[in-house]
């Protein structure tokens, strides 16, 4: 699986220009942790994955961080599943797409 060297990984922090209009100086990382995912799978490199998944405490705290994600595109849902080993309905933006979808069809 993809990541699964991330404990070997030197990695520095998650690039900042990801979250531009925050002040990551009083950042809250936690808090904001589907903010910082979100931007990380829709922008980030390489690197921004490692460092996420190494703040994060790992590829498992970061699958459960991308099931909260409220939106993503059907390409970013579609590479997270392949990635991280999801399934599509486990994601909160695909449960909420397919519930707006049906009260637009009904």
């Amino acid at each position: 699986m993809m990541f699964e060297d991330w404990k070997e990984k030197n990695i520095g922090n998650i690039s900042k220009s990801l979250l531009w209009e925050y002040d990551i100086t009083n950042f809250d990382w936690e808090n904001m942790k589907t903010v910082v995912m979100q931007r990380v799978i829709e922008r980030g490199w390489m690197n921004d994955f490692y460092a996420a998944i190494k703040l994060y405490g790992g590829i498992d705290n970061v699958r459960e961080i991308i099931k909260d994600i409220p939106v993503l595109s059907a390409k970013d849902m579609n590479f997270v599943c392949t990635i991280f080993d999801l399934k599509k309905e486990e994601l909160k933006c695909y449960t909420r797409k397919q519930l707006r979808d049906q009260l637009l069809n009904s």
